[in-house]
């Protein structure tokens, strides 16, 4: 019996055993395309089932039909989700409450977007749909969230900036101590023991530090690594998204650490830092775009930094980018690769690069 009954139909898995596939196989062919044909790979941080704490989920209305769930592999079909062995239970008892509210709802007019983030208190819910929402809509949400314990719904159409419509508990949740109030839809790392596994292994990661030391972080959203790292040296962030920049200045405020850290809004697509922005600190972060880091990378790669950690989603954008750090001169001291996603192919990595003359725990 397979694990899902919409496993071969919906797209969210790939194999039926949670062994299925070389996770640690995958990052080492993508090391190996770089260049780094003897890369040591650590074993396989796994992480538990029923523990996903972030979901983008499809929505379709055809006349009186309604689907709510993931879609179909390589199909814009959405498949009608009853059970997942991945989603924390929480947000699969929100299924069918949810489904009720869709169909109520004319911004709904034949598809439509529901992303919920799970927080330290309960659900963040955005809904993105494909007409402008009515009097009625925001009636119907705001009994929704006051019924279900939401913590903050939230509307937007098509690809617009989301409007909270209900805030009825403060949307927080805690990062390496810290309280963070997200913008809504924030990315987060899909489980909390994914987030750990890879703070671990960025901690890991690091050169020797002293107080005056500082950390270059780059793509640093809400905080997940910057609060992480801010005990280790000074962290300077740098994001593009500007309600993630706000939201995280804001928690940096009130947790009284602004001398030790600091987030700059920058698209580092399109002004990314130069050799020199980065070239004395101990240490740069990054963990990029699923496409990866773009022309920033080659500029990283100039600066000659002594420790660069890269955190990635994407194989073949790493295999790129890890290939402009050996061109460099930039040695590979650790990979560890973690499974966020059971199941399916996706792998998360952490590889850490050393300039040339650097060794293992210098």
């Amino acid at each position: 019996m397979a694990h899902c009954r919409h496993f071969g139909v919906c797209g969210g898995c790939a194999v039926d055993d949670l062994a299925g596939i070389d996770k640690a196989g995958i990052l080492r062919a993508a090391l190996a395309r770089a260049g780094f044909t003897d890369a040591a790979v650590a074993t396989l941080v796994t992480t538990p089932l029923r523990t996903r704490r972030r979901v983008d989920l499809g929505c379709t209305r055809q006349g009186a039909e309604l689907a709510l769930g993931l879609h179909r592999a390589g199909s814009p079909l959405v498949v009608d989700m009853t059970e997942c062995v991945l989603l924390l239970p929480e947000i699969l008892a929100l299924l069918p409450a949810l489904r009720r509210l869709l169909r109520s709802l004319e911004a709904l007019r034949r598809t439509g977007a529901v992303q919920i983030n799970w927080l330290d208190h309960g659900p963040d819910i955005l809904l993105r749909m494909d007409g402008p929402f009515t009097a009625a809509d925001r009636r119907h949400m705001i009994a929704f969230a006051r019924d279900n314990q939401a913590l903050r719904i939230s509307i937007a159409v098509g690809d617009a900036m989301a409007e909270p419509v209900a805030i009825l508990a403060p949307p927080v949740i805690t990062l390496s101590g810290v309280a963070v109030e997200p913008p809504p839809g924030a990315f987060l790392q899909a489980s909390r023991a994914g987030e750990e596994a890879i703070i671990a292994a960025v901690i890991a990661g690091l050169p020797k530090l002293t107080a005056k030391s500082r950390i270059v972080e780059l793509y640093a959203g809400i905080g997940t690594l910057s609060f992480a790292l801010v005990p280790y040296a000074r962290v300077l962030g740098f994001e593009g998204a500007a309600n993630a920049v706000e939201a995280q200045d804001k928690a940096i405020r009130a947790a009284n650490l602004a001398g030790r850290m600091s987030i700059t809004s920058r698209d580092l697509a399109r002004r990314p830092l130069q050799p020199a922005d980065v070239a004395t600190c101990a240490a740069v972060v990054l963990d990029p775009p699923y496409a990866g880091a773009g022309p920033q990378v080659r500029f990283l790669a100039a600066a000659g930094v002594k420790r660069i950690i890269y955190i990635s989603c994407n194989p073949n954008a790493l295999a790129h980018d890890a290939a402009t750090l050996r061109h460099a001169g930039y040695n590979l001291l650790e990979a560890t690769p973690i499974d966020q996603f059971p199941y399916s192919q996706n792998v998360e990595s952490v590889v850490v690069f050393g300039a040339k003359a650097t060794r293992q725990g210098q």
